[in-house]
C-alpha cells in the first residue's frame, strides 16, 4: 500500500504540471486497484451501521461499516469497507450521486490516515503561570 500512495503521489505531481487527461485517469485507475474501503458522505443522520451495510451488501462482501463510535448513526460520513477491491470498485460506480434515505450521497476511495500529528494540534491551557485558584484572582464567583 505504500508503494501504491507512492506512486499516487508521483503521478499527481506530474498532473500538477500536465494538463492531459491520461495522466488523470491513470491515476485514478491505480487508485481503484489498490483500495477496498470507501469513504461515504453526504448521509442523513438517520442511517446507522446496518442501513448503510444493506445499501452496499449487494455490491459484494461487505467487512466492516464505520459510523460514529458513540451513537452508531452517521455524523454526515461513514465508511464502507469491502473484502476485495473490485466490489469497492463497483460500490463506488454504482452509488456516488444515487438517493440514500433522501440524501444524494457522495462516494469516494478512503484516504488513509495520515502518520504524523497535525500541526497546532491538542489544546488545553495555555497561559502563563496558572495556580488553580481562578476564583481568587477573578473577584470571586
Amino acid at each position: 500500500m505504500a508503494f501504491c500512495n507512492k506512486v499516487g503521489n508521483v503521478l499527481r505531481q506530474g498532473a500538477a504540471r500536465s494538463t492531459h487527461a491520461p495522466v488523470a485517469s491513470m491515476l485514478n485507475y491505480i487508485r481503484c486497484m489498490s483500495s477496498s474501503k470507501l469513504f461515504i458522505g453526504g448521509l442523513s443522520y438517520g442511517v446507522d451501521d446496518q442501513s448503510l451495510k444493506d445499501a452496499f451488501s449487494g455490491f459484494g462482501d461487505v467487512v466492516d461499516v464505520i459510523t460514529d463510535r458513540d451513537s452508531g448513526r452517521s455524523r454526515g460520513f461513514g465508511f464502507v469497507n469491502f473484502s476485495n477491491d473490485e466490489s469497492a470498485s463497483s460500490a463506488l460506480s454504482a452509488m456516488d450521486g444515487k438517493d440514500l434515505n433522501g440524501r444524494s450521497i457522495r462516494v469516494s476511495y478512503a484516504n488513509d490516515k495520515p502518520s504524523a500529528p497535525r500541526p497546532g494540534g491538542g489544546g488545553g491551557y495555555r497561559g502563563g503561570d496558572y495556580d488553580g485558584d481562578f476564583a481568587s484572582r477573578s473577584g470571586g464567583w
